[in-house]
């Protein structure tokens, strides 16, 4: 799986100008079984998106995120081979 940290370059009224479309594809990729989940990091600064492919697969979709398009975030990819996981979390591992 591959995790990616999104670091917003631009004032948070710009971000939520593309949330929209952002979640849309965020939903997408939800119905595709590429996305296992997401979300906004905490203090709002950027996000996290959980994504299974491989790193350039990954990448190559992240590419498309309305965020990336505008240049609103900076993207960091992780690689993560998980090896202990919580009951009820297995899927995570597929």
């Amino acid at each position: 799986m591959i995790v990616i940290v999104l670091n917003y370059v631009v004032p948070i009224e710009q971000i939520d100008a593309h949330r929209g479309p952002h979640l849309e594809w965020l939903r997408a990729a939800v119905d595709s079984g590429r996305l296992l989940f997401a979300g906004r990091q905490v203090p709002l600064t950027g996000g996290m998106i959980v994504a299974r492919g491989t790193r350039e697969e990954v990448e190559a979709w992240a590419a498309t995120d309305p965020f990336a398009i505008h240049g609103l975030a900076e993207y960091t990819f992780i690689e993560v081979a998980p090896s202990v996981i919580a009951a009820g979390l297995e899927a995570i591992a597929e």
